[in-house]
């Protein structure tokens, strides 16, 4: 088995990549308005009630209808996986990670196709989408991995007269609700590294993305993974979602999304039912409010607000790790904005499938919510120097948009916003900087510019995130590069495609035997 190596990008630039790339999206398009079933213990169950998938970026396509799950089904689901769990449970390490390297194999091969589904169910231009398939790809990679290596159990003190044994044991069923921004690399990672650790999963998607993961469902089902192991529930978290989280058979939950549905999750798990026998283990990732600190004593000015750009509007700001605040020096904050809003101006905004710098944000709702935060930001004495509105009347488009003059504690300088806005913020020095960038509940992602190697370590002691970057830009993480994960309420820092994480879905057990 060779060394674990990520998966590298797609040059688009090459007209051979770009040809495959548009054949892909036709063969997606043609697919379009199918219907799926939900999918329990391997039956495939059609409902009357649909989610209806459509594309963002031209919201009279509809990208599928897929079956929503009752709260019938639920508990059913959670009661097929934990009786499939007493049989998965005992199959060798080896034998769940081979599933994954093939998985991996297969997608592989077909990571234009997979790609072109984000294109049209979650607006994702080309290279956004490829990456997020990439990322899915070094999951799997890296989890099957990282589960032959804990299967080798854990070095232990000697003591005369006993042989001592440390081995790691999966805890049961777990409920992976994965979010709609990564729809494909977030779900396959929580996915992947629950059931190589021997559990079994219910796996209820993002409404706003469930044929993507649908999709994942069918590549399961190709390399013969044992029904039962993971179990399909698309359908509404306030019908199905609190069944599935209280349900006294579910051992574990693994969450990205929201902070306050990451803290209700957190709530409701904490309460133990009639009937349980543990304490359930809640993994949760909540988002953040990620600040870019920028000195007035950089290698390079036009480098960093390069990054602050592709940071704040790279998939239209919906990344958990966007920039929302760049902090800069008041000795060059002026200039540093005219470079942002130059910048900025040359970002094409269009549909996903065109592959624009920026397309659709995800649904209306999040289109009226960073609309109304805009006016909030004004309303406060914030300036909107670029962007500000709509820009087209077929999907949810908004302009990029840059609001200088806000201060540390107005309303878009503190709240997620999760779009494409980006408050500048003015620091008398890099060490107020520094504070401005601390002062909110979140601590996800953060960087800082400069070239002062004493403030670069200040950074790094007291710049208070889960994922620092220095004179780089705040987003793009790797796996086994950049293990991520955040403090406060951006989680439980649970690092992501890094070597501690599959801890979190087995439990140790020492097996201590007198000679």
């Amino acid at each position: 088995m060779k060394p674990f190596k990520n998966e590298p990008f797609t040059d688009f630039t090459k007209k051979k990549n770009e040809a495959k790339f548009k054949l892909a999206l036709e063969k997606v398009y043609s697919e379009l308005d199918k219907e799926y079933p939900l999918i329990i213990g391997g039956e495939k169950i059609f409902t009357e009630d649909k989610l209806i998938s459509i594309n963002p970026s031209n919201t009279s396509e509809v990208i599928g209808r897929v079956s929503k799950a009752t709260p019938d089904l639920a508990n059913r689901a959670v009661e097929t996986a934990n009786e499939k769990f007493g049989e998965w449970r005992y199959i060798p390490a080896k034998k769940r990670a081979s599933y994954l390297f093939k998985a991996a194999a297969i997608m592989r091969k077909r990571k234009f196709e997979f790609a072109a589904w984000m294109v049209y169910e979650v607006s994702k231009n080309w290279a956004e989408a490829d990456g997020d398939v990439a990322e899915a790809i070094d999951f799997m990679e890296f989890y099957a991995r990282e589960m032959l290596r804990y299967d080798k159990g854990t070095k232990l003190v000697k003591i005369k007269g006993e042989e001592n044994r440390q081995r790691y044991i999966p805890l049961g069923v777990g409920v992976v609700i994965p979010p709609w921004n990564f729809p494909l690399a977030i779900l396959v990672g929580m996915t992947t590294a629950a059931l190589v650790t021997g559990n079994t999963v219910v796996l209820k998607p993002s409404s706003d993305s469930p044929v993507i993961a649908y999709k994942f469902m069918d590549l399961l089902e190709e390399v013969k993974l044992p029904a039962g192991v993971v179990n399909f529930l698309p359908g509404s978290g306030g019908l199905i979602g609190d069944i599935l989280v209280e349900h006294p058979l579910t051992r574990f939950v693994s969450f990205t999304g929201s902070r306050e549905v990451g803290l209700r999750i957190n709530e409701l798990a904490a309460r133990t039912q009639p009937g349980q026998k543990w304490i359930k283990r809640v993994t949760a990732e909540m988002g953040g409010k990620d600040s870019i600190v920028v000195d007035d004593d950089i290698k390079s000015i036009d480098d960093a607000a390069a990054g602050v750009v592709s940071s704040a509007f790279g998939y239209q700001g919906q990344k958990c790790s966007a920039c929302s605040r760049v902090i800069v020096s008041e000795k060059i904050y002026d200039k540093f904005i005219d470079l942002l809003v130059d910048k900025t101006a040359n970002i094409k905004v269009g549909s996903a499938e065109t592959n624009p710098g920026m397309a659709a944000v995800i649904n209306k709702k999040s289109e009226d919510n960073i609309l109304n935060y805009i006016q909030k930001a004004q309303e406060e004495g914030g300036r909107v120097v670029i962007g500000g509105s709509k820009s087209d009347s077929k999907g949810f488009y908004i302009q990029p948009t840059i609001i200088a003059d806000v201060k540390p504690n107005d309303t878009i300088a503190q709240e997620e916003i999760f779009g494409p806005v980006l408050a500048v913020i003015k620091a008398s020095d890099f060490e107020e900087g520094l504070n401005i960038a601390n002062n909110t509940e979140y601590g996800l992602t953060g960087a800082a510019y400069t070239k002062n190697k004493k403030k670069l370590k200040k950074a790094a002691n007291e710049f208070f995130v889960g994922n620092l970057y220095l004179n780089r830009k705040c987003t793009g993480a790797l796996v086994g590069v950049h293990p991520f994960g955040g403090f406060n309420m951006s989680g439980t820092c649970s690092k992501a495609g890094g070597f501690d994480y599959l801890l979190l879905f087995m439990q140790a057990k020492i097996v201590a035997e007198k000679k």
